[in-house]
């Protein structure tokens, strides 16, 4: 067991969403003079492996949680059994998990078990249907009653754990997102030739596809009215991002395959993505990321969700909640795209909504007083 004077922070994730905003909070926590020990559950390697490397990060531990058609029972049960032994033989002095994952909840209540502390960052994000996001709502509530630091990234995000009776030591830092977003564009990313040409030709949006409840149906409405926005534009291009999985990948090209201006792809590595993002007049899709990450690059975002736990932007005027339905997606799409003075006021409403890229700093700050 290591002594109080070296016992390590563990910084917990297994998704790529939560690697991208907690590699800012592992470079955060060493400039404070912190021992961290970065912990991957090995859920999404493939996709990790284009992450972490602009951020110079390699992983202490990888507890290769990941099998094919895995259960979230799998998940849950698995990830709290492996991470427990983690923390025997580690013993941290704290635990830092990121957002509503089931890696995030896992590691939490395997923090709770072991009575070592956890750090919640992205903490407060309600949409207060356990339905939407499924699993996500369940996880980041939960995650919240064993949490002791509370990293709330805007004032609404805390507003929330204050109407839940949470109060003490809550934080609001801005999204480390903001963080993660300008150490990669300084780097200047560099997209495939053949990605950019086809970019360069013309305006173009991007929209990606993804979650768990719109696989299926809800993936076929949001293509089809894509391939009509695209039918009423001629100058348009699209670019589609989705996962893998036939669930969403199917709809996609069933709708999309075969048509010149449109390019369906999986997942972009992350500095890719964002390059792609960056150039976009508007987005379409049902990423909480690209919900933040849009509106601090000046880009539109329409949300291809019922409900959104980040309903700053849409009260800001930065982003516009239009589910998956085909008529909708098409009008507003087609509305932004034909006027110039729209985007651009959405474009304005959106930057600096998710705080200043310091972040990580205030986060180090509170831990490191803690633990040192």
């Amino acid at each position: 067991m290591n002594s109080p004077e070296t016992r390590p922070v563990a910084v917990l994730f297994g998704t790529r969403p939560e690697a991208i905003k907690l590699c800012p909070v592992i470079l955060a926590l060493r400039r404070a003079g912190l021992v961290v020990e970065a912990v991957t559950t090995g859920q999404h390697r493939e996709l990790l492996a284009d992450v972490l490397p602009p951020f110079g990060i390699v992983p202490d531990r990888d507890l290769e949680l990941m099998r094919p058609r895995q259960s979230l029972d799998y998940l849950l049960g698995t990830g709290i059994e492996r991470i427990g032994r983690y923390f025997e033989s580690a013993s941290p002095a704290a635990v830092v998990v990121q957002g509503d994952t089931t890696s995030t909840l896992a590691a939490a209540l395997a923090a709770f078990h072991h009575r070592i502390p956890v750090a919640h960052v992205e903490a407060g994000l309600r949409t207060y249907d356990m339905d939407l996001p499924f699993p996500e709502e369940m996880n980041r509530r939960a995650t919240t009653v064993v949490a002791r630091w509370h990293f709330a990234p805007t004032k609404g995000a805390a507003e929330n754990l204050s109407h839940e009776g949470i109060v003490e030591r809550v934080y609001v830092t801005g999204n480390t997102v903001v963080d993660a977003l300008r150490m990669i564009l300084e780097s200047a990313p560099v997209i495939s030739a053949d990605l950019q040409s086809f970019l360069d030709r013309g305006p173009y949006v991007l929209a990606d596809a993804h979650r768990r409840e719109s696989w299926g149906e809800p993936i076929g409405n949001i293509a089809r009215a894509l391939a009509a926005v695209v039918d009423a534009a001629p100058d348009l291009r699209v670019v589609f991002v989705t996962h893998p999985n036939p669930l969403a990948r199917g709809p996609a090209d069933a709708a999309l395959a075969g048509n010149p201006r449109v390019r369906v792809l999986d997942a972009l590595p992350y500095p890719q993505f964002l390059k792609v993002l960056s150039g976009a007049v508007v987005a379409v899709s049902d990423s909480g990321g690209v919900q933040e990450e849009g509106p601090t690059l000046g880009v539109p975002v329409l949300v291809t969700r019922a409900i959104t736990e980040r309903p700053e932007g849409i009260s800001a005027g930065a982003v516009r909640l239009v589910g998956t339905d085909f008529d909708r997606i098409v009008s507003d799409a087609l509305s932004l795209i034909r006027d110039p003075a729209a985007r651009a006021a959405m474009a304005e409403a959106g930057r600096g909504l998710y705080g200043d890229g310091h972040a990580s700093e205030r986060i180090a700050d509170v831990i490191a007083a803690a633990v040192l």
